[in-house]
């Protein structure tokens, strides 16, 4: 029998998928220069159905694990694009899996996108996702200099970083941070870590929003994010902000779906960038 946050779960994003999809496609057919593109309707449908269902469950469900909510969330998925509610058809099983693998990771880092830059909503600042940087630095919009500019291509090149904070200073736009997104971070922690401690050591911003963060129950992970052991002696991202925990501990921090902890950061952090960059290194902690 279905637990009531898997029915909720089951029913939202069902409808939500439907009403995107449908939405999409009748802007599809009614714009003159383009033609239905039913794969990219679907692909774009199941992100809006993902980071609806899953904010809407966090809200309902406050006091369930959000692993679990997740998880409830992945099963309506392949329920939905597998067509059959026992999963017995291993193929479409398959094809589901890899659609949701490719499709939660993208609808989680717009989902803190979009509650990031809501919670920023009246400073001077936002959160973009890497392809929205590297229009800014296209198009010459990106004010930072030719150092700066030069390190975040090489970022978008190897595609380093999910996000990127911005802020506006005198109507001119400047990157100042640094964000990966990540639903389950402990299988490649070690390989993020690296690419965090060079931004911090290219005086950026350097942050990591974790969905399940189950893994820092073990002391060496967390060591690698706030240093103090012997093998890992420094700390690897200036923060760490996991939906899952309730309890801060030192550069982890619990985040709620108001992202006010991470607003007030943002807010230290811009202007110790801004007025005080050269001291804006590896060691530096938001209050």
């Amino acid at each position: 029998m279905l637990t009531t946050y898997h029915q909720f779960c089951i029913e939202t994003y069902q409808t939500e998928y439907t009403s995107h999809y449908n939405t999409l496609l009748n802007k599809q057919k009614k714009s003159a220069h383009s033609h239905s593109n039913l794969d990219e309707c679907d692909r774009e449908a199941q992100k809006s159905a993902i980071r609806t269902t899953f904010t809407q469950a966090l809200q309902k469900f406050p006091d369930e694990p959000v692993a679990e909510l997740w998880s409830a969330i992945y099963r309506a998925h392949l329920f939905r694009k597998s067509g059959i509610s026992d999963l017995d058809t291993i193929n479409k099983v398959i094809s589901a899996d890899q659609s949701w693998k490719k499709s939660s990771g993208h609808a989680f880092e717009e989902m803190i996108k979009e509650l990031a830059s809501l919670s920023l909503n009246g400073t001077n600042m936002e959160i973009i996702l890497q392809r929205d940087l590297n229009t800014l630095i296209k198009a010459g919009e990106l004010c930072n200099e030719p150092r700066d500019i030069s390190w975040l291509k090489e970022q978008i090149k190897a595609n380093i970083f999910d996000l990127y904070c911005i802020i506006k200073i005198e109507e001119e736009k400047y990157c100042f941070g640094c964000v990966q997104a990540k639903t389950s971070i402990r299988d490649r922690v070690t390989r993020d870590r690296e690419p965090s401690i060079h931004a911090m050591q290219s005086f950026f911003w350097s942050i990591v929003f974790v969905l399940d963060g189950d893994f820092l129950r073990l002391p060496k992970f967390v060591s690698m994010i706030n240093g103090g052991s012997e093998e890992f002696q420094e700390n690897g991202w200036h923060g760490m902000y996991v939906l899952s925990i309730k309890e801060a501990n030192d550069r982890i921090y619990p985040l709620n779906m108001d992202f006010n902890i991470f607003k007030q950061h943002a807010i230290q952090a811009a202007e110790q960038w801004t007025k005080r960059r050269q001291w804006f290194d590896r060691q530096w902690k938001a209050e």
